[in-house]
């Protein structure tokens, strides 16, 4: 397919060497504001639901299991399109596939609106993970695209308030929607609707990118293994300690399964011309301690405060509204960190600092939250949450950053993606795990209390119980045993967090690069090479 230079914006007098020259403030800002758009409406897929699912469940009559995968089918989603979309960016137009992105945003918000049970709706968060895959790696990638290294950390602390809002402030807009009679729980997922329109277009009006368009060839069978590896591993997360032991037949084919499938999605990345994700990124050592911090942080992040909402409507009784204003803490302290850390890292060229004290409030903040009860002091778990917020407003955007910064800008997609894949591949595997954990928990937690009362446990079919319709007593009992349980959970993601900070602690500091590197297409390819227009 051949575009011409009238492709993506007008070509200005001058050719192709003043089009490929840097964007002023004002066009980076007004290009910025539509990848923010998208990037929020990313963001919001996932955690607008967090509040209203007890409701959402409960009215599609689901169990904890359903609870748990309305959140990971779209992280799952997500995680296995972000390195597809990731490669697809350093081989063709990057303003046309995050265009595509947002459509199939749009399609699967609209389907999952519709949802009639929880399968459906599962099925419908699957789409919309697709497409919030593309716009959590395209962002990144264009943003790089557009500015230096040096020059990033600003621009990167907007992503970064961005992501914090949308992470944090979801939650309390999904408890507005679904406390508001005359919306109902369906408008979470039409909400994020009209902002992926907007985004549309604008990117369209405002975006301008050269780009190197070289032969697309997907590795689908790359794509294929990775998908089926991760999703085994899920699967059995998800139904071990429930379905079946942890220790039982089922997992050792289920774990023995998905490595096989790992490692053979391994060797199809070694051996193909355009692997989705390039193995020798991970030669390159800051890129692959990059890796391991981001999958610990999005273990701890997604998977541990995924379960905040639950606790505060079920153990404290607060109201899904409620529950989203619980969580302000974290999110002025992911705003604030990230903001400001961006500026300090633009006008000193130093990240690594900020990086580590990151990680150290994480893994604080996270031990401290481990202590979370049913009676804690909600002043204090409010503390405990603005260290973690803060910890993770220097840590999400800046080990992106850090990747950019080390590889050149025809990888700049992988390597962009392979980070975003990792932390969102944790943070799948942390909801299951961390919700497989608190299903357990809670089961053992409420047995224990009512045997104290007297009360034979009739074990129940595993859907979220409403306190509000239960004696006294019991509900009581629940109420404490969701207490508990959700400090085990932190528990759990302290020392993960801990890992994340010691990756951390060995990446490198190289300095941010001031000006940007050329895109060199191959001799071949240089005659494909068009001017956004």
């Amino acid at each position: 397919m051949s575009h011409q230079p009238t492709a993506e914006a007008p070509a200005p007098a001058g050719g192709a060497a003043q089009a490929a020259a840097p964007m002023t403030h004002r066009q980076i800002m007004e290009a910025l504001s539509g990848l923010l758009l998208g990037l929020f409406v990313a963001i919001l897929s996932s955690t607008v639901v967090s509040n209203a699912l007890p409701r959402i469940v409960s009215d599609l009559h689901g169990s904890q299991s359903t609870y748990t995968w309305v959140v990971t089918a779209t992280l799952l989603a997500t995680t296995v399109s972000t390195p597809i979309w990731g490669k697809l960016a350093d081989l063709t137009s990057k303003k046309r596939l995050i265009q595509l992105s947002l459509v199939v945003y749009i399609l699967g918000s609209a389907l999952a609106g519709l949802s009639q049970n929880s399968g459906m709706l599962i099925a419908c968060r699957v789409v919309q993970g697709l497409g919030a895959g593309g716009l959590t790696a395209l962002a990144q990638v264009i943003l790089a695209t557009m500015i230096p290294p040096r020059e990033r950390g600003k621009y990167n602390g907007y992503l970064g308030a961005v992501m914090a809002v949308g992470t944090i402030g979801g939650p309390l807009l999904g408890g507005v929607i679904v406390d508001t009679s005359w919306l109902g729980w369906r408008w979470c997922f039409y909400v994020g609707v009209p902002f992926a329109v907007l985004a549309l277009v604008v990117l369209q009006r405002t975006l301008k990118l050269p780009v190197v368009r070289r032969q697309v060839k997907v590795d689908y069978p790359g794509a294929v293994l990775v998908s089926a590896a991760v999703s085994l591993l899920l699967v059995w997360v998800s139904l071990a300690g429930d379905s079946f032991a942890w220790g039982s037949w089922q997992t050792a084919v289920m774990v023995l399964g998905a490595l096989a499938l790992a490692g053979l999605f391994v060797l199809v990345e070694l051996r193909t011309d355009e692997p989705i994700i390039p193995m020798h990124l991970f030669r390159n050592r800051t890129v692959a301690l990059s890796v391991v911090a981001s999958l610990a942080v999005g273990t701890a992040m997604f998977g541990a405060t995924v379960f905040l909402s639950q606790y505060f409507q079920i153990s404290r009784g607060k109201s899904p509204t409620m529950s989203g204003v619980m969580s302000l803490p974290m999110i002025i302290g992911l705003v604030l960190s990230s903001t400001v850390v961006g500026r300090l890292i633009t006008a000193s060229g130093r990240w690594k600092r900020y990086l580590v004290i990151g990680g150290v409030l994480l893994t604080v903040g996270f031990s401290l939250m481990s202590t979370v009860r049913v009676d804690t002091s909600l002043v204090l778990l409010g503390s405990y949450m603005l260290l973690v917020g803060c910890g993770l407003g220097m840590t999400m955007q800046n080990l992106v950053l850090a990747v950019q910064n080390t590889v050149p800008m025809r990888e700049l997609g992988s390597a962009s993606s392979v980070v975003a894949f990792f932390r969102t591949l944790g943070g799948t595997i942390g909801v299951s795990a961390l919700g497989a954990v608190l299903a357990a928990h809670v089961k053992t937690y409420t047995a224990e209390g009512l045997a104290g009362l007297g009360v034979a446990s009739a074990g129940g079919d595993g859907s979220l119980p409403d306190v509000r319709t239960l004696p006294a007593p019991i509900a009581h009992v629940i109420e404490g045993a969701y207490g508990h349980a959700t400090g085990g959970v932190f528990l759990i993601a302290a020392p993960v967090a801990l890992i994340a900070l010691i990756a951390m602690v060995f990446i490198k500091e190289t300095p941010l690069r001031t000006g940007q590197e050329p895109v060199r297409p191959a001799t071949a390819e240089k005659a494909a090479m068009t001017v956004a227009g």
